[in-house]
């Protein structure tokens, strides 16, 4: 996985060379194991690759241990992503999203508790921390 993908404030980068459905599964579990458990608000926008990596998505927080029920809420915006997540009290949030960027770019925006932003950078941590045990 390209490390330039974990910018200041999400992950993105082009689609799929950058970011695709093996790396976007591989984050969601990391930010499965970071939230463990709880109520996780998970969400895309409408760009044509974005039902992919959602669905990856999906299987990542899934697939860990934890014990985190999944709130998917399908195509909405980033702002009621955090609406979300804090109008049910969620432990976090997952958003499939390379904001403004061009139609070829996707991504990853992750919140925690009161849609505290996660930053890329940290989740880049993650990932490291999760590969250095495996």
């Amino acid at each position: 996985m390209d490390k330039s993908i974990f910018k200041s404030y999400d992950v993105r980068g082009k689609y799929p060379k950058e970011i695709n459905e093996k790396n976007a599964e591989i984050i969601s579990g990391v930010l499965a194991a970071h939230f463990r458990s709880g109520e996780i608000v998970v969400g895309h926008d409408a760009r044509k690759s974005s039902p992919k990596l959602y669905r990856a998505v999906i299987r990542g927080l899934d697939k860990n241990d934890s014990k985190i029920t999944l709130i998917k809420v399908g195509l909405i915006t980033t702002p009621l992503l955090y609406f979300l997540v804090n109008r049910v009290g969620a432990k976090g949030g997952v958003m499939v999203t390379a904001s403004h960027n061009p139609k070829e770019y996707n991504g990853i925006k992750a919140v925690g508790a009161n849609a505290e932003p996660i930053s890329g950078k940290d989740i880049w941590k993650m990932v490291q921390k999760r590969a250095a045990k495996k």
